[in-house]
């Protein structure tokens, strides 16, 4: 069989980005993306290996596929990460490897990220309050990812990304902090809103908050403000200057904005399942392929033909019926 030599789906969309789940245990339960009992996590020996995932990844970095992100559950819980990121780096047509991390074991380990090929961090903040860090958490040590975050630039990684995913009722009243850091620090932080991934019932429009608040907060405070226009690896982000600024802010709006029409993402979860979109079932296991190349790219080839137009995300939030199944995974279950 005769491949594209490129990750086309059949609205013209090509897919140069993967994100690689390497575990979905995490040391926290942050209330949006696991149950505070947590969940049945996935036996070690059902995990990719680390050379599974290399051998997945050079196989689609022959398809074009140049950017990568490094996911969980939380990935230092996986042991020995760097090595990974290594092999990783080495492959022929890998550019950018990113890391969305917590930020609780990331401080010790920053150099070592940095020496083996890490070119980006991103780290999951949702409140700058110990107190209700703690809460949102449900146990985190927020000195630990202010730690996390000074050893980031210490060791090279400028600007790092801040996550927020912004909850009524839980941090939505420190959006102006949050910007502040953005005039005093060069950082970019990203408010992200709550997505229904995983979700069975409607509880999660409980904490939703659109972003256009984010913008109205900052006419309230006088901040005038301007496109950023396309920042490094920000993806789907509409990027924000406040005037004078040293940072910048984005919003990432899947729910009231999707932008679906500009995806060019896979994923790949740790017990190795290819997703070509976050928010459906659709999922192919890839295990029984490794060690063929050409059923391996068949595979991926296969899930994007499936790949729907939008994940219609928006239809959830007025209580519309999906036109597929909704995947029944939390985030730490697929990859953030």
């Amino acid at each position: 069989m005769t491949f594209p030599a490129k990750l086309e789906d059949k609205f013209g969309r090509l897919h140069d980005y993967l994100r690689i789940s390497v575990t979905d245990r995490c040391n926290l339960r942050c209330v949006y993306c696991m149950p505070e009992e947590g969940l049945a996590f996935e036996p070690d020996d059902s995990l990719l290996r680390f050379d599974e995932i290399t051998e997945v990844v050079r196989v689609l970095a022959g398809l074009g596929v140049s950017k990568l992100r490094i996911t969980g559950g939380e990935p230092l819980v996986r042991k020995n990460l760097h090595l990974l990121i290594a092999d990783l780096a080495d492959i022929p047509g890998i550019r950018d490897i990113a890391l969305t991390t917590n930020g609780i074991f990331f401080a010790p380990h920053a150099e070592k990220f940095k020496e083996a090929g890490l070119t980006r961090l991103n780290i999951s903040l949702d409140s700058l309050r110990e107190d209700r860090f703690r809460t949102i958490t449900r146990g985190g040590d927020l000195k630990r990812v202010l730690a996390s975050l000074d050893a980031a630039y210490r060791v090279g990684f400028e600007p790092v990304k801040l996550n927020v995913v912004l909850m009524k009722g839980l941090n939505e009243d420190e959006i102006d902090d949050f910007l502040q850091m953005t005039i005093d620090k060069d950082i970019q932080v990203r408010f992200i809103e709550y997505m229904p991934i995983g979700h069975q019932d409607m509880s999660w429009k409980e904490r939703y908050v659109p972003l256009s608040r984010v913008l109205e907060r900052c006419k309230d405070k006088g901040w005038a403000f301007e496109a950023a226009g396309v920042l490094t690896g920000n993806g789907p982000s509409q990027n924000y200057r406040i005037r004078g600024a040293r940072g910048s802010f984005g919003l990432i709006h899947p729910v009231s904005d999707h932008f679906c029409a500009s995806c060019n993402r896979l994923r790949l979860t740790a017990d190795g399942n290819i997703k070509p979109c976050l928010y459906w079932s659709h999922e192919y296991n890839v295990r029984a392929y490794l060690g063929d190349e050409k059923a391996l790219q068949e595979l991926f080839f296969k899930a994007l033909a499936i790949k729907p137009e939008s994940h219609e995300m928006a239809k959830a939030l007025v209580g519309e019926s999906p036109s597929h199944e909704p995947t029944l995974r939390r985030m730490s279950q697929i990859g953030g």
